[in-house]
């Protein structure tokens, strides 16, 4: 069974971002990033309404992540790595099937420029050699194309779509789920 130490935390380079721990200063972005409407759309849980409740995420997370219990990351451009850009992280780990679960997202500003392709590919990679996983999973909702396309073009194969699995705010949503097996 896989054991995982997020100690020191692992940033994460690209050409052009840095993926990095996220800090009570992000406080104001993530507040956007879970309120948006845009951002939210196919995002199947109650908006952030409040920055401290976004401060109190964080720290939930931070807390989560220190426990090596799951790991996020603050999606940032290199060349300006204090602002940040949107969130990527490993959840759901099933250590005793080395496999965790993706989850990601993006400021609307900065779609459509394979930005979260390029930091899936890097957290891919840090899941294949750095925490030793043999696949990755992502569940989406399928109304989703442009996350679909996302996942498509960085390997990965929908391997699953269940219908009405999921209730949300009194309607059952279906899911789509991807895979990226290690190579």
């Amino acid at each position: 069974m896989l054991q995982f130490s997020f100690s020191p935390f692992p940033e994460l380079k690209t050409e052009r971002l840095l993926l990095r721990k996220m800090t009570k200063a992000d406080g104001p972005q993530m507040l956007f990033l879970r309120s948006d409407e845009k951002v939210m759309q196919y995002i199947d849980r109650e908006k952030t309404k409040t920055l401290e409740e976004a401060e109190d995420f964080i720290e939930r997370i931070n807390i989560s992540v220190d426990a090596n219990e799951t790991i996020m990351w603050a999606i940032a451009m290199a060349n300006d790595p204090a602002t940040m850009i949107g969130t990527i992280c490993y959840w759901r780990m099933q250590t005793e099937h080395y496999r965790a679960e993706v989850g990601y997202v993006l400021h609307p500003g900065y779609w459509n420029r394979g930005i979260m392709k390029e930091a899936l590919l890097a957290v891919a990679e840090y899941g294949f050699e750095g925490m030793k996983l043999h696949s990755i999973e992502a569940h989406i909702n399928p109304e989703n194309i442009a996350s679909g396309k996302v996942l498509e073009k960085s390997g990965f194969i929908r391997e699953a779509y269940f219908r009405e699995n999921y209730f949300f705010r009194g309607t059952f949503l279906d899911t789509a789920i991807y895979s990226l097996l290690k190579k």
